[in-house]
């Protein structure tokens, strides 16, 4: 069986927030999510995530998720990992992660559980430039490891090893909580330090392997807003990066943000600073123009989306949106739609090859095919205390500057003249006006002018 237990216990001081760190947020989600749902991929059939500081908002976040086990009070990583103790008599594998590392790859997961096969640990490693102040891996001729030594206690030809802990490992279950019994806390902070581990499994005679990450970036955690922000950079190039190897064109990967759960057609096109989060999905050949901020949209093949905010709503195939314009709520746009500028839908279904082209609000209503919405229409589906519905059926023509006041059906082959204000339902093949007939005061327009001039 597959474990991991997830370290989420620290308070993440250096963020300066109120939040607890886990729950910041890397390319629109949090760090938490990105590696339980990463640990899930693995196939990972218990995740104990270990909490302290914060630990009702996290559970709160992650309820169903996983499992929590509250760390009170918090005696270093080794003591962390002992407060799982739920897995203590389980077999197989167990991942030991930091929850400030939402970059690691299922890939690297995958390849610590492969490593576990012929010994007792694996230490996820990195080689840095510079590696300053974090932990040694000190390695025998082999390439087994032997030890981690922290910075201040390594001798000068340790501090020259460039290959440093990241603090993620692996372990045989059984073996793991076996050794936990061992940790001691004789040192000046009077913690349980997991890193204890590697030494007491290399006295028992049992291999402790290595794998090392080719990128610092993968496995950098996060304990300011600037890394926070260099989490955010790096997770975002390897998204575009992936899209891109796929057939998807990315005008400028700097300022584009891509969600990990988005889909995207081939042949896309992507302009500069658009934002694509949740569960979006993108169909073939659709054009997303410059400032588009889609969440949770799902979009066809062949469109064009113009500086428009698109959320919990779908645009089918060969449909025009925008610029600036506004769907949300539960919208469905039908095939070879024109949704112009300045136009927003709230809970509306609009059908095949209508237009609405600029200046409309339409909420609560349900659209037909082939109907025309003039410049300045407005659903006006609010009382006050309920919301009313507006049908308009097919090859409708709504005139511009029409109020059209719920709950009313505007039937088939309808025309409603500019202009009107309409409370009454019209029947099919009608035509309603409501509005003042227009009177003309002759001279009135020159005096009032020339009193305007004085």
């Amino acid at each position: 069986m597959k474990s991991a237990i997830v370290l989420a216990a620290g308070k993440g001081t250096r963020m300066n927030s109120k939040l607890p760190k886990v729950l910041h947020k890397v390319c629109s989600k949090s760090m938490i999510e990105h590696i339980v749902d990463n640990l899930k991929e693995c196939q990972v059939e218990r995740i104990i995530t270990v909490v302290g500081h914060g630990a009702k908002k996290i559970e709160e976040a992650m309820e169903g998720r996983c499992e929590f086990a509250l760390q009170s009070p918090q005696l270093g990583s080794g003591h962390a990992v002992m407060c799982a103790s739920a897995l203590s008599n389980e077999k197989g594998k167990t991942l030991v992660v930091n929850g400030d590392c939402p970059c690691v790859q299922i890939e690297t997961y995958e390849k610590m559980f492969e490593a576990l096969e012929d010994c007792g640990a694996v230490v996820l490693t990195v080689s840095l430039n510079d590696p300053k102040a974090y932990g040694r891996i000190v390695r025998d001729d082999s390439g087994k490891v032997l030890r981690i030594v922290e910075y201040k206690d390594a001798n000068e030809e340790e501090r020259m090893i460039h290959e440093i802990n990241t603090g993620i490992y692996c372990f045989d279950n059984e073996l793991l909580f076996e050794s936990l019994k061992e940790l001691k806390n004789d040192n000046a902070q009077h913690e349980y330090y997991i890193t204890d581990l590697i030494e007491i499994l290399n006295r028992k005679n049992i291999a402790v392997k290595a794998v090392c990450s080719s990128d610092p970036g993968e496995v950098a955690g996060i304990n300011d807003r600037i890394e926070l922000a260099e989490a955010n950079q790096w997770m975002q190039q390897k998204i575009n990066r992936d899209w891109m190897k796929k057939g998807v064109t990315i005008l400028d990967p700097n300022t584009t943000y891509i969600g990990k759960e988005v889909e995207i057609g081939q042949d896309c096109v992507i302009y500069p600073n658009c934002h694509l989060e949740g569960n979006t999905v993108i169909g073939e050949n659709t054009v997303l123009l410059p400032n588009c901020f889609l969440v949770n949209a799902k979009i066809g093949h062949d469109c064009t989306i113009d500086n428009s905010r698109i959320t919990d709503s779908e645009v089918k195939n060969e449909c025009t949106v925008g610029p600036w314009a506004h769907l949300r709520m539960n919208c469905v746009v039908e095939d070879k739609n024109r949704i112009g500028n300045f136009v927003e839908f709230k809970k509306t279904k609009f059908g095949f090859d209508s237009r609405c082209a600029h200046l409309t609000y339409l909420g609560d209503s349900e659209i037909g095919s082939k109907v025309n919405i003039g410049c300045g229409v407005v659903t006006v589906n609010y009382d006050g205390l309920n919301k009313y519905k507006t049908v308009v059926k097919d090859n409708a023509f709504i005139g511009s500057n029409v109020n059209l006041i719920a709950p009313i059906t505007v039937g088939e082959n309808t025309v409603v003249a500019a202009g009107s204000t309409v409370n009454q339902d019209v029947e099919d093949g009608d035509m309603a006006i409501a509005r003042n007939r227009q009177e003309v005061k002759k001279g009135f327009g020159a005096k009032y002018t020339s009193k305007r001039k004085k």
